[in-house]
């Protein structure tokens, strides 16, 4: 049952990925797939980074109760591939 709810929950990050991409919003998700995919990341690789930073801002908002920080969003895909550090 556990392992259902996390692809669920994955999937549903990449979908929040493809959607960003597909709108270019915040374009920030576009610069940064493409500068990935040009460092010679796959498209999947590029994605599920992408998807990391999208986790990342979810677990600021879950756990810590913040509200979304585009700035903060912003500085996490500019980073990636370095992975964001938990806050925990």
């Amino acid at each position: 049952m556990e392992r259902n709810k996390f692809l669920r929950s994955s999937q549903a990050v990449l979908d929040s990925v493809d959607d960003q991409l597909r709108k270019s919003n915040p374009p920030e998700v576009q610069e940064t797939y493409q500068r990935l995919c040009a460092q010679g990341y796959s498209d999947q690789d590029a994605r599920q980074l992408i998807g990391a930073a999208v986790a990342n801002e979810s677990f600021m908002i879950l756990v810590h109760h913040d509200v979304f920080d585009l700035a903060r969003y912003v500085a996490t895909l500019r980073n990636l591939p370095r992975l964001p550090l938990s806050h925990a």
